[in-house]
């Protein structure tokens, strides 16, 4: 049960990520699912340690782990747009 939570919560901060980057329109569901896990990754990786929380791939589903997740999802879009145009916009 856990682990369609964690898809259901990782495509939710994918998209609100992808609204935020304005990248909306270029995604599907597949793909907004796809960046809330690994922005959620990324976001566990890089943000964790200077919250003091987990994020939702760890089970942890506290306000402060979807705020770390959601980040994580910016940041990976913005390194892809990075990559991909040249510009964070």
């Amino acid at each position: 049960m856990n682990f369609i939570i964690w898809i259901v919560i990782g495509g939710i901060l994918g998209w609100l990520a992808s609204i935020v980057m304005k990248t909306d329109a270029q995604q599907g569901i597949f793909l907004n699912i796809v960046v809330g896990i690994i922005g959620a990754l990324l976001g566990g990786w890089l943000l964790s340690p200077l919250f003091g929380t987990g994020t939702i791939n760890t089970d942890d589903f506290s306000l402060l782990s979807l705020l770390v997740s959601f980040l994580g999802a910016v940041i990976l879009l913005a390194i892809v747009n990075l990559v991909r145009r040249g510009k964070a916009r």
